[in-house]
């Protein structure tokens, strides 16, 4: 029988009888033990990077009071895949610990993919780029809908687009945000310059320089260096500037209303994928 030494004084009030993964006619959310070789972190878990000194922080507290919340896993051929805890695995790992509490689910592989996305939402754990790549994995592999998944998540559809369209920048820039040093908010800004080897120098000059968001903008902007005939409109009358932030919030992209001449103008509508252009049409015709 496994033993439950180690496991921690609150999971201890919890297991009412000690059991293992041989145990027959295991009943649902019945929390049992598991020889922590036998768990596996799951591949497709969206979160990819762990903070070393987290890890150790929550080591020491399992060394002193044990696993207070047991792990979900999925029963896989001679394994079983982590849905949700895989931080409290490696800190058990690293507090030497032998078995773990888990509790064993039957979900298929889109359930689990949400699952671990939104617990890690929940705690803030994932940066923006494995936000956006788990978005990204839903939507293509199991067909759903931005509004479905903004359901899903707890998010608005405008907040998915914006994650999303961090997939767009430079590969290098996207390990910089994964790395901690850029925010979601600079690249943001990077988004609009289209050559990719810019941005990966500008987003250099922001860690070097330490540049904020808004002086970021500002040198995006100094970049661009727009027409001369050209004036936001923005800038003479506060309702197109609040026109234009109800349309970037319903369309979840950068809206600019330009004057051009003798009370003529337009209307910009950016994009930074086919997917993201097809939803902008989506929404449109919505209001057709």
């Amino acid at each position: 029988m496994a033993s439950k030494k180690g496991l921690g004084k609150g999971l201890s009030a919890l297991i009412t009888e000690n059991i293992n993964e041989d145990s027959v006619n295991v009943s649902k959310d019945k929390i049992i033990v598991l020889d922590i070789n036998r768990v596996e972190p799951n591949r497709d878990q969206p979160r990819k990077k762990f903070d070393e000194d987290t890890l150790n922080e929550l080591s020491e507290s399992i060394k002193q009071y044990g696993i207070i919340q047991p792990i979900l896993v999925q029963k896989e051929n001679d394994y079983y895949s982590i849905i949700a805890g895989e931080r409290r695995w490696r800190a058990s790992k690293l507090a030497g610990l032998k078995e773990v509490p888990v509790i064993i689910k039957g979900y298929n592989k889109q359930e689990i993919l949400e699952i671990s996305l939104i617990e890690n939402i929940q705690r803030e754990n994932l940066n923006p780029i494995e936000e956006a790549k788990a978005y990204k994995k839903l939507i293509y592999d199991f067909n759903l809908k931005q509004d479905d998944l903004a359901d899903k998540v707890s998010k608005s559809r405008s907040a998915i687009s914006n994650v999303l369209r961090l997939l767009n920048l430079d590969e290098r820039v996207q390990d910089m945000i994964m790395d901690d040093m850029l925010s979601s908010g600079h690249c943001r800004t990077l988004l609009s310059i289209e050559n990719k080897d810019v941005q990966f120098d500008i987003a250099n000059k922001i860690f070097d320089e330490k540049l904020s968001v808004r002086e970021t903008e500002k040198l995006v902007k100094e970049l661009k260096k727009p027409k001369k005939e050209e004036k936001n409109i923005k800038k003479e009358d506060p309702v197109y500037k609040e026109i234009e932030e109800k349309m970037k919030e319903v369309l979840g992209t950068k809206v600019r209303i330009i004057k051009k001449s003798n009370k003529k103008g337009k209307i910009e509508i950016e994009y930074y994928s086919q997917e993201e252009l097809e939803n902008i049409i989506d929404i449109i015709g919505e209001r057709n």
